[in-house]
């Protein structure tokens, strides 16, 4: 008996060992799988474009880095974005969107909203909260959480904007001479509200300013781009866009079906943003809104950002491509409706990562755009629709 359970012993120690790697490898084995930037020898930069980036305020709609249990004021040997690599890249603001729920099998065609759910095993793979493990709510105010630590532990480095009298502060300090990035949290998808109105208090309050209206599934704010239904805005989803548009915050169509950007259309005149894109003009696949609907949603003001990996972009991936794609874009909806919105740490494979962007912008002058037009893209645009929709304080 004494040799059995001497055993048993063995391999319940095994066990534990197999969980605890488990927990600690497995999910940067996720992560690098998932964001991968293709190995490429170093893209040109002109001594032109070098010295014109040095100027531009840079700014992109939509990462996912909270997603993943990284230090993201370390510079990650893996993932495509990081407070340092962001500051190698000359980036002034960064949306940190968070990702609460996920369905299997995901794809850009069609998703059922009762597949089982991607983040719960990550959520617990990454030793997550408990409460985090069932609440997609909590999930949300859980990432948001993570940013605040690290601005707390390196406020010289990164600042959470949170109204206009932050942004101009940012602003005014690396006029001033400090290297620093300002971030600004935004959902990817309502469902954290879980049905309810009043969720949406909570997620103002944990520093959210940008609100995506639906994911890769049909929710209760109506149907998405890679839904099931084609639906528009239920009477939930009209009410949570009037109070987004009360409360200044940023309505993000990313991923809704057309029928719901067309609904919201209908209903309000602030500036709208898509903020992680292509052009159906440059690639036409289904991830990218009928050039149609874009110019309607460009001409509230709004934004397009435009993304960097190959669905919506048709594998053109490297900067040449990217700037391609971009000059369709100011062709399609103006240069004044045209952004950055990467998508880095979203599950995406790139052909650069943040700290590269100095090659788009030498990549958008060799592609004979001005200097105006450069400065309008990789940043002023995503200026304007900050300052015209955050609230003051």
């Amino acid at each position: 008996m004494r040799s059995v359970g001497k055993w048993l012993g063995r391999i319940l120690l095994v066990l534990v060992a197999a969980v605890i790697a488990l927990l600690y490898f497995g999910p940067g084995y996720v992560e690098r799988s998932r964001n991968s930037v293709i190995e490429h020898d170093p893209y040109p930069v002109s001594p032109e474009a070098r010295a014109l980036h040095d100027t531009l305020i840079v700014g992109d709609w939509h990462a996912d880095s909270l997603l993943w249990n990284r230090d993201l004021l370390a510079r990650g040997s893996y993932g495509q974005v990081d407070i340092p690599r962001l500051l190698e890249g000359g980036v002034a603001i960064q949306a940190f969107t968070v990702v609460t729920k996920s369905p299997s099998g995901q794809n850009y065609d069609s998703n059922s909203a009762e597949a089982s759910d991607n983040i719960t095993p990550l959520a617990i793979a990454q030793l997550w909260p408990i409460r985090t493990w069932d609440s997609l709510l909590q999930r949300a105010l859980y990432q948001a959480e993570k940013l605040r630590e690290f601005e707390n532990r390196a406020p010289d480095l990164l600042k959470i904007i949170r109204t206009r009298k932050d942004l101009e502060t940012m602003l005014d300090l690396r006029d001033r001479g400090v290297i620093m990035v300002g971030g600004i949290l935004g959902i990817e998808g309502a469902h954290p509200l879980e049905g309810n109105l009043e969720n949406l208090d909570a997620i103002q309050a944990a520093g959210y300013r940008i609100v995506g209206l639906q994911h890769f599934f049909d929710n209760e704010l109506g149907g998405s781009l890679h839904g099931e239904s084609d639906n528009g805005l239920t009477e939930f989803g009209r009410s949570v866009v009037a109070e987004i548009e009360s409360r200044n915050m940023i309505l993000d169509l990313a991923h809704s079906s057309p029928q719901v950007a067309r609904d919201v259309l209908a209903m309000t005149d602030m500036p709208l943003v898509v903020s992680h894109s292509g052009i159906h003009g440059f690639c036409p696949a289904k991830r990218n809104f009928p050039d149609d609907l874009m110019q309607e949603i460009a001409a509230t003001g709004g934004v397009i950002g435009m993304g960097y990996w190959a669905e919506v972009a048709c594998d053109r991936i490297d900067p040449a491509g990217i700037a391609a794609m971009i000059v369709t874009a100011i062709e399609t909806v103006g240069e004044d409706h045209v952004s950055l919105g990467s998508d880095f740490d979203g599950s995406v494979e790139t052909a650069f990562d943040t700290s590269e962007l100095p090659a788009l912008t030498s990549a958008l002058l060799d592609a004979g755009l001005n200097q105006t037009q450069i400065a309008k893209v990789m940043g002023e645009n995503m200026l304007r629709v900050l300052r015209e929709r955050l609230p003051a304080e």
